[in-house]
């Protein structure tokens, strides 16, 4: 049973990772399951054993490097968060940490290429696109109430909501500029100084030198 199990997970990873290859070459519209089991050496079969669709195999890909709102969620709040600044102190690791990571972890890269570059929600894709959907909206929401947790903090004109949606936007736009062109800038010795003056620009009494 147990080499059963392995077997299994082996098959499970080998698909993954025939998908994640072939979704980057010829990117997920133009990639079938078909494809995807003869890359893998594996049947068709053994694709819809542990994949209901495309869409939901997918996901499962994009969730290898994505960490849920649930997690992120918990790493915000299980730190030692003395006062709504410092929990918005550690948002802002965890952007400089998400995007320094790019540079660190080929795969990460690899499947935010295909998400960002590679990938055309048609109708096939539908609830992988709104899982993903769910995912941003979670994501700025999160912001959101920590920015309101801080609301006194910020600069006139500036709202939680607005915060929260630039604070995302600038994410974004940074993770899609760097996996279309990596010699764009260095993540690991210039996330900060992409996303320090985000923050001093919405939070009043931002440090300098965060």
């Amino acid at each position: 049973m147990r080499r059963t199990k392995e077997d299994a997970e082996k098959t499970r990873i080998a698909i993954l990772a025939s998908a994640e290859h072939l979704f980057l070459d010829k990117g997920v519209a133009h990639t079938s399951l078909d494809q995807i089991a003869r890359d893998a050496g594996v049947t068709r079969g053994a694709v819809y054993w542990h994949f209901q669709n495309k869409a939901h195999l997918f996901h499962e890909m994009l969730n290898q490097v994505r960490l849920p709102p649930e997690q992120i969620t918990e790493r915000l709040y299980s730190c030692d968060a003395r006062s709504p600044l410092d929990s918005l102190q550690i948002l802002r690791d965890l952007t400089v940490e998400a995007l320094a990571a790019l540079a660190r972890h080929e795969q990460k890269r690899r499947i935010f290429t295909i998400l960002l570059h590679r990938c055309e929600f048609t109708d096939e894709l539908r609830d992988a696109e709104e899982r993903h959907q769910a995912f941003i909206n979670q994501f700025i929401e999160l912001c959101e109430k920590l920015f309101t947790s801080a609301a006194t903090c910020l600069r006139p004109g500036v709202t939680p909501r607005l915060a929260a949606l630039s604070l995302h936007a600038l994410v974004v736009g940074l993770f899609s500029d760097y996996t279309r062109d990596n010699q764009l800038f260095d993540p690991p010795t210039e996330a900060a100084a992409l996303i320090d003056p985000l923050f001093r620009g919405l939070i009043g009494d931002w440090p300098e030198q965060a």
